[in-house]
């Protein structure tokens, strides 16, 4: 098995990943949104909006 991010071999300490470095890697692309699946939902794209519009609106 190949390590997802470098796709060098995988170590069974970080299995999936070769490394704690690729581990991190995978887990700022989660965190980021990176692996985000876009939806064409009306509702979904409405209600996003309004959230970052709310967002933006408070007071930093």
């Amino acid at each position: 098995m190949s390590c997802p991010i470098c796709k060098r071999p995988t170590e069974a300490a970080h299995r999936p990943f070769c490394s704690k470095r690729c581990a991190d890697v995978d887990l700022a692309r989660w965190l980021g949104g990176g692996y985000a699946i876009p939806s064409t939902d009306p509702e979904d794209i409405e209600a996003a909006l309004d959230a970052a519009e709310a967002e933006r609106a408070k007071p930093h």
